[in-house]
Parts: C-alpha cells; structure tokens; sequence
C-alpha cells in the first residue's frame, strides 16, 4: 500500500465527468510488406499473453481514512486494459483522430487500475495505431514517454514484440531491491521531506525576487494577470484531438539564424498559430497571451511519477510581425532561465509550488473564473531519434494526447521523433469551434519565419 504524494492527489481531486484528467499518446505504425490479414489480431493476442503485469500498471486506488493509496489489484484483467478496434473503410486519419478524440474524451475506471491501450487496425495505407492513455496520478508526460518506449524495438524483429507494462530485467532487479527493506520507502520519503525544508529559504527569496521584477519589469509574466479570452472557458466532456509533423530540421535552422533554441521557435509558431485563430474567431485580446510551459525536472534514473515544474512566459500575440514576436518570446523565457539556473530541483519544484498556487485554487473551486494565471498550456516532451519498431512494425509518428480543464480550453503538446516535431493538440469540442484550423496556421507561422530570414541577416 502507497500512499499518494499531494500533488498526485490533485490530479485526482480535478477529475470530473467534463475534466478527465489523464495523458496519452498515439503511435502510428506501418505493417511490413509479409503482414497478413490476421496481423494487427495476432499482435493484440501476442500482448494479451504478457500477464506478468508490473507495477505501477498492476494498482488501483484505495481509500482508506478519506486518503487515496496504491494497492495491488487482485483481480487484474489484461484483457479489460487491451483492447482491439477497427477503423470503417478506407481508414482516413480524419477518422483516427476522431475515434481518439472519444476515446479520450471518456473516463477511466476508478475500480481497476487507470490506464487503458486500443490497438486500432484498419488505417489506410496499410497501417495501424496504438492509442493508450494512463492517469495524471500514475505518471506524467516524461514517464509516459519512458514507459511506451520499452515496447519499442530499435530494429524490425518479427515475434520480438514487447510491451510496456512488464519491465526490463534489470529495472525489475531494482524495483524489486527497493521493495525489499519495509523500512525503504518510510527513509525516501523522510529524506525528500528533508530536502524540501532545506530548499525553503531559498524558496522564500526567489518568490520575494519575482514579486519585486514583476512591479518593475512588465516582461516578467511570473505575477501578471493572464487576458481573458475564448482559450478560457468552461469546457464541456467532448473532445477535438487534431495532430501534424513539422520537420525538425527546417525548425534547427531557424533556431540558428534567429539565435533561438527550438523551443523558442515552436513557442513562435504556437503564438502565431494561436493569434490568427482568435483573429478569425474576432477573439483576440488587446494583451498578449501567456503560456504555461511544463518543464521536466526527471533525471536519467528517475521513476514514474510527476516531477515538474514551470515557466510563465508571453507569447507576445499583440505583436503583428512575426520576427519580433520571436525576439518578445526569447526575453520572457530567458528571465526563467537565469533564475533556474541558480536553483536545485528541490528549489525549483517549491518556488514554482507557490506562485502556481492561485492558480491552482482557482481550477479546484473556481472561485475567481475570470482570473487567469496562464491562457494555454504548451509542452515539449523530447522523444527518441532513432527509427523504432513495434516488433517488425515500423513506428511512422507518435503524437502525445494531453489535458484540457476548465478555464484551460486548448493544450498544445508536442513530441520528437527521428526529424520531425509531432504536434498533438486537444480542445473542448465545443468551446473552440474549428481547432483543427489551428495545424494549417502553424504551417503558416513556419512560412512566416522563413521568409522574415532575409530582413534578420541584413
């Protein structure tokens, strides 16, 4: 038995029929050119067959004195958590992100333990997909990432398929070591609490810093009131999930002539992309918008779980040419940058902690609607580089399926894979009509960039 760290148990204090509060990811894969009819049947019966289920994918909540726990789920039913789907003929990918967006528009079940996989044949081009969702109180983005990776194969290896529920030996070897010692996890936890009262002084000075830049620099977005907008609604339980490519090499060589990192491009087009929505929806606020950026605190041995913290950061959408919107966006992030890199991870999870603290009162009791700490939330989850493998099946993309909340209608995620950046975006259905408009103005953002290359090197 486990008990919920505090953050996990916001997640699921969130949870609501309109507000599911899990993350998920969808893999596009292609049949080699030998597959018969039966091959996506037989790759659902070959998962099916990995019964060894390991932890965390093997619990379920338990409450117990008003507080949720981990516990072992005696009744474990693999064949409830894989499912098999099929796509109408001809398979179009309109109708995959369709399917995608109900599935993820539907809640988990609190009595089993909270992730589910559909394996979905039937897409054109003989292709298939994999859409599996897991709850925000299981793991986050980075976990997931790590989790679906070990079913991925680094070369095409016919009847090698691999799931991720079970772990690698060597990973079970530790996992099992930690369990051992019934004095373990009491001497973690004694030691994370230790760690979290070193940090506080320093916590308390940098929130002191950000309160003192925020009434002296107006380009410090850590304390100003995000506008109100159409992004901020009440959402509804309906979901539209829209995804797309870009190659990551045209955005590397914008990144180097602009003296930007990639992020500060893709947060470029996402500011553009969200400017020429709102213009069309006749929406956009006279001040510019302000984007949550979750960033990875995980290191290389890290377990699941949730370790993030934040950056508030403008994306400038007032500005009307794109190049110096780009500029307004570097100088945002960088006021995060030179804070962090003074900070420990325990500094920065407790300094963001409080300044994220409004906001999140805000999305558990709704007290203050029209006050918004951030407009849109926009991830960036690094992905492998290599060509990868579902058995012999080569993985064609891999889109991430994200969080929408009230008050937070949009979330724009995206992922790396070999050279392209997969965007996957998710809205409420019904507070952002024609979302899926937003893929082409993204295209359009590129172009802009592209073109304003001339005016910057002259």
């Amino acid at each position: 038995m486990q008990l919920l760290n505090p953050v996990d148990q916001i997640f699921l204090r969130l949870e609501g029929r309109h507000q599911p509060m899990h993350v998920g990811g969808l893999q596009l894969f292609s049949m080699p050119d030998d597959a018969g009819p039966k091959y996506v049947r037989e790759i659902v019966e070959k998962a099916r067959s990995f019964t060894d289920v390991q932890p965390p994918f093997d619990r379920r909540l338990k409450y117990r004195f008003g507080q949720p726990f981990w516990v072992d789920d005696d009744g474990f039913d693999l064949e409830y958590h894989v499912r098999h789907l099929a796509l109408p003929a001809p398979g179009a990918i309109r109708d995959l992100l369709a399917l995608v967006s109900m599935l993820h528009g539907a809640l988990l079940d609190r009595s089993r333990p909270m992730w589910e996989t559909y394996v979905i044949e039937g897409v054109t081009d003989n292709r298939f997909a994999v859409y599996t969702k897991f709850h925000h109180s299981l793991m986050d983005g980075i976990s997931a990432m790590r989790v679906m990776r070990r079913s991925l194969n680094d070369a095409p290896t016919p009847g090698g398929l691999r799931v991720p529920w079970q772990l690698p030996e060597r990973e079970r070897d530790q996992s099992q070591r930690g369990g051992a010692a019934p004095w373990h996890g009491a001497w973690k936890a004694a030691a994370a609490t230790s760690r979290q009262l070193a940090a506080m002084p320093r916590v308390g000075q940098q929130v002191f810093s950000a309160w003192q830049q925020a009434r002296e620099e107006p380009d410090f977005t850590a304390f100003k009131q995000a506008p109100m907008c159409m992004l901020n609604r009440r959402i509804s339980g309906s979901r539209r999930f829209a995804a797309q490519s870009y190659s990551l090499s045209r955005i590397k060589t914008l990144a180097k002539h602009y003296d930007a990192t990639v992020n500060d491009i893709v947060l470029a087009m996402c500011a553009s992309a969200l400017r020429e929505y709102l213009l069309g929806q006749d929406a956009l606020p006279d001040d510019p918008l302000v984007a949550m950026l979750p960033v990875s605190l995980h290191t290389a041995d890290s377990g699941t779980g949730n370790k993030v913290a934040m950056i508030f950061a403008s994306l400038a959408t007032d500005v009307v040419d794109p190049v110096e919107r780009l500029a307004a966006i570097q100088h945002s992030v960088e006021h995060w940058k030179r804070r962090y890199k003074t900070m420990t991870s325990q500094q920065i999870m407790g300094f963001t902690a409080a300044l994220a603290a409004p906001a999140g009162m805000n999305l558990l009791t709704g007290i203050a609607p029209r006050r918004q700490a951030f407009n849109v939330v926009i991830s960036n989850v690094p992905g492998p580089s290599e060509t990868l493998y579902y058995g012999d099946a080569k993985l064609e993309g891999m889109y991430p399926v994200s969080i929408v909340l009230d008050g937070q209608a949009l979330n724009i995620s995206l992922a790396s894979y070999r050279d392209s950046l997969e965007f996957g975006l998710l809205a409420c259905r019904r507070s952002l009509p024609s979302m899926q408009h937003m893929l082409q103005y993204l295209t359009d953002a590129l172009d802009d960039l592209e073109a304003g290359l001339g005016d910057h090197q002259t």
